[in-house]
């Protein structure tokens, strides 16, 4: 997956936004405000913020050598990935997917349960279970 596959697969979640609070170059990737995700380049190669579940998060760095403590962000909650072709593209569809029903399941209750009734809680959560902080 490059850095463009990437963006599609952010903007394919239910309602989610691309906006541009850190420059041009840089897109956050949001739903109802809330990021869930950021694109950037280091040395042409693309790399995604991704939030994620702390327990999990030690696991996919263990497992992966292009998942690493997110950049600029709290380390418990976020890792980078680095798109350099290491890591299976439906591994990395899953992490987005994880880290949008994350984002969602702490919107404000009117927003979630809004999003679930809309989409349903299939397209929302996919196959996330337990996803709470």
């Amino acid at each position: 997956m490059n850095g463009e596959q990437a963006r599609s697969c952010f903007l394919t979640c239910p309602e989610a936004i691309e906006d541009f609070p850190f420059g041009p170059d840089t897109p956050v990737f949001k739903i109802k405000g809330k990021m869930f995700g950021f694109l950037r380049h280091k040395e042409g190669i693309a790399h995604i913020n991704l939030k994620c579940r702390p327990e999990e998060a030690m696991v996919m760095r263990d497992i992966f050598e292009a998942v690493i403590p997110g950049y600029h962000m709290n380390k418990d909650h976020w890792n980078t990935v680095i798109l350099n072709g290491t890591i299976p593209r439906e591994e990395i569809e899953n992490m987005i997917d994880t880290s949008y029903a994350l984002v969602v399941r702490k919107l404000r209750k009117a927003d979630r349960l809004a999003l679930e009734i809309k989409y349903g809680q299939k397209k929302i959560y996919g196959n996330q279970e337990n996803l709470t902080l």
